[in-house]
């Protein structure tokens, strides 16, 4: 069957073996890349109409414990000026999302372990303070108590990309003490407990091939994941990957558009690497079934030190005038921003 065919077959069927998703992802040509594009935003719309949510990221802390070979905050990385902001500030940053209809807040941070108590009580305030509004965490990897904790406290969504479901990848991209295996734990546990669970992937990461891409997609198949991440690999200049390759756009938006058509509801961001990796990226990847953009709420003197790559697309705009950019660019393709909370749900528009 040709890459077209296979791509009827997802479309009708929403899953595909692994040998036809490595037939697919290592032989599609641009024209079959578009073919999906158009099928996947079709999807979306039916799902979600021409709307794209509209998230606030807050990047809180880039202190890290964890040394990933690809990442710029990783813990030996001693060129790294680390910072921990208090909650007041981070509430601040929130209201002010909040102040421009943002009704979703993204806290993320580097990977150092969780104090429960202080970040449940950050999110019960939050609730308090912008009532009606979601919150989504993104600490890594946590125990089960601790996240049954958080999700008490009142969280509502969690992001952790898996980054690879290929042990022998992983390997070649994590030091020894790191483990898959408990990274697939950690989200089968969010699952369970109720939150909109986020995993995801970057496309181009050295060492990746269209077998370790097959088994992203049968994994991410079996979650049934409400959110999926998925963005270019960018390298990050003191990093064991420097001198590697970035990942491509066009990829980027064809692993997207086959997530929107085997997981039709997915909550589907366009990401900052891919709008850091191409002048109008993120648009690109509405129009290939991407519905979430999420700017960026840290305040600006910070933002410089949560590098993960090179060349990362900052706010050089306060954040009405970025929205409201990013809306005119929206426009322009027939899209528009939804300020809910957007949830992930059974129903559909």
């Amino acid at each position: 069957m040709d890459c077209r065919g296979l791509i009827e077959k997802l479309d009708a069927e929403k899953q595909l073996g692994f040998a036809e998703w490595v037939t697919l992802l290592s032989s599609y040509t641009p024209a079959d890349r578009l073919f999906a594009a158009e099928k996947a935003a079709l999807i979306a719309q039916k799902h979600y109409g021409r709307k794209v949510f509209i998230r606030g990221i807050v990047e809180f802390s880039n202190v890290c414990s964890n040394d990933c070979f690809y990442c710029g905050i990783r813990k030996s990385n001693t060129l790294v000026q680390r910072y921990n902001m208090s909650d007041d500030l981070i509430v601040e940053c929130c209201r002010t999302g909040w102040q421009n209809n943002i009704k979703t807040f993204v806290l993320q941070s580097g990977e150092v372990g969780c104090c429960a108590d202080r970040l449940g009580n950050l999110v019960r305030r939050l609730k308090r303070d912008f009532p009606g509004c979601a919150v989504t965490l993104s600490l890594g990897e946590l125990s089960m108590t601790e996240y049954k904790l958080l999700r008490e406290a009142g969280a509502d969504r969690y992001l952790l990309r898996h980054e690879t479901s290929d042990e022998e990848h992983y390997r070649k991209m994590h030091p020894e003490y790191m483990s898959l295996s408990n990274r697939m734990e950690c989200l089968r546990n969010l699952k369970s407990l109720g939150y909109q669970t986020g995993c995801g992937i970057m496309t181009g990461s050295p060492f990746q091939t269209p077998q370790t891409l097959a088994k992203d997609m049968l994994f991410m198949h079996g979650l049934q994941p409400e959110m999926v991440g998925i963005g270019p690999f960018i390298p990050h200049k003191d990093t064991l990957f420097a001198s590697y390759p970035a990942g491509s756009v066009e990829q980027t938006l064809m692993l997207l558009s086959l997530t929107r058509i085997m997981l039709e509801k997915v909550l589907l961001p366009a990401t900052t690497a891919l709008g850091s990796l191409k002048s109008g990226g993120r648009v690109l990847g509405i129009q290939a079934g991407a519905n979430v953009i999420m700017p960026n709420l840290t305040p600006k003197d910070v933002q410089n030190n949560y590098l993960l790559y090179n060349n990362k697309l900052s706010a050089d705009k306060p954040l009405a005038e970025a929205v409201k950019a990013l809306s005119e660019e929206l426009n322009t393709i027939g899209y528009a921003f939804e300020f809910s909370r957007g949830d992930w749900s059974e129903k559909t528009c």
